[in-house]
C-alpha cells in the first residue's frame, strides 16, 4: 500500500538534479587537475629560472659618459 507516489515530473526533477550534481563533480575534478598541472609547470619554470640565474655570467657595467655641456647664451 503506497502512501506517496512520485510523479513523472518528480522523477524528471530528480534525474536532472542527479545529472547536475555529477556534472559539478566531474567539472571540479577537471578544474583541480588543470590547476595542479599549472602549479607543477610553474614550479618547474621557477627551478629553471634559478638555475639559469646562477649559471649565466654577469656582464660588466657600462661606463657612464659625462653629460655634454650645453653652451650658455647671454
Amino acid at each position: 500500500m503506497a502512501i506517496v507516489k512520485i510523479t513523472g515530473q518528480g522523477l524528471t526533477a530528480i534525474a536532472m538534479s542527479v545529472g547536475l550534481l555529477w556534472g559539478c563533480i566531474v567539472s571540479e575534478r577537471v578544474i583541480i587537475r588543470h590547476a595542479n598541472l599549472e602549479a607543477d609547470r610553474t614550479r618547474q619554470e621557477l627551478r629553471l629560472l634559478k638555475v639559469r640565474r646562477y649559471s649565466q655570467p654577469v656582464a660588466a657595467p657600462a661606463l657612464k659618459l659625462p653629460r655634454p655641456v650645453a653652451p650658455v647664451v647671454g
